[in-house]
């Protein structure tokens, strides 16, 4: 099932769109309705690929309205870990999520090396699977930044900047 909500967030529209079928399977956000149902499509086109079940079927949930309330920090992000079902990711992709979400908190973010060295990795391999999380802002990806610079995102640069300012980064937002 797929779930769609649109919220205020510092000024603008921020669409919430959640694919679930008893747990979360997916979450995509954009500033606009289009992109939102692209990147829809194309995490549908992921978990598809890794073995998932999914329907795009849309029906009213409070997966949206949990995943607002990480956002603007009414709720913890581990809070919501046990409502993701973890369908079609790796071990090690589950690992490196469940690390990143218990321990780099709103505010805070983390170089790709810092955490590869906390879980025993590369940083090559840390940013395959940022790249690769269906569940952002949850698993908070956007946390993850390079030695040097703010570093990539998959919903894209502008959209991380975002987030870290709503969380009160101040060096790559201002």
């Amino acid at each position: 099932m797929l779930s769609v909500e649109r919220f205020r967030v510092l000024d603008r529209d921020v669409w919430i769109g959640v694919i679930f079928s008893g747990r979360i399977q997916g979450i995509s956000f954009a500033f606009d309705r289009k992109t939102l149902f692209d990147r829809v499509r194309e995490r549908e086109e992921f978990l598809k690929r890794r073995g998932v079940e999914v329907s795009l079927d849309v029906r009213p949930s409070l997966y949206p309205e949990m995943v607002y309330r990480v956002l603007v920090g009414e709720l913890e992000n581990a809070d919501l870990l046990g409502e993701l079902s973890f369908e079609g990711v790796t071990p090690f992709e589950r690992r490196v999520y469940e690390w990143l979400t218990k321990n780099v908190k709103r505010g805070s973010v983390i170089t790709y090396g810092a955490l590869a060295k906390a879980l025993g990795t590369s940083p090559r391999a840390i940013g395959g699977a940022m790249r690769r999380n269906p569940y952002p802002i949850v698993v908070p990806c956007h946390r993850v930044v390079s030695r040097d610079g703010i570093g990539n995102y998959s919903s894209g640069v502008e959209e991380k900047r975002f987030l870290l300012k709503v969380e009160g980064v101040k060096k790559w937002t201002d």
